[in-house]
């Protein structure tokens, strides 16, 4: 039978240990830290495609792997989807536009 005391001191080698042998790999934590941006870029390109007065975007799907947004639905003319691309590039984290956007006739 473990005493409190036992108990305790386990307990606190455990905490003295935990900066030693992290659960988080560092791979792991870059992975997750890229996901967390992929999921940011895409809120933020979403956001402002949405607010855009000319593009009008909120039916728009933004897709983001990588920092490579993939813009796809369809859009009124050229000139929407030209606007749809060049608001995605200036969103900070963006490192390629796929514009699949298909214009409307």
């Amino acid at each position: 039978m473990i005493t409190d005391s036992v108990r305790a001191a386990l307990f606190s080698a455990l905490l003295l240990l935990a900066p030693v042998f992290p659960l988080q790999t560092p791979a792991l934590a870059q992975q997750q830290h890229e996901v967390a941006s992929d999921d940011l870029i895409a809120d933020t390109v979403r956001q402002k495609l949405a607010s855009d007065q000319v593009v009008k975007g909120g039916a728009l799907e933004v897709a983001v792997k990588d920092g490579t947004v993939t813009l796809s639905g369809a859009v009124a003319s050229e000139k929407v989807k030209a606007r749809a691309e060049r608001l995605a590039r200036g969103v900070k984290g963006v490192r390629q536009v796929v514009n699949k956007l298909a214009v409307r006739r």
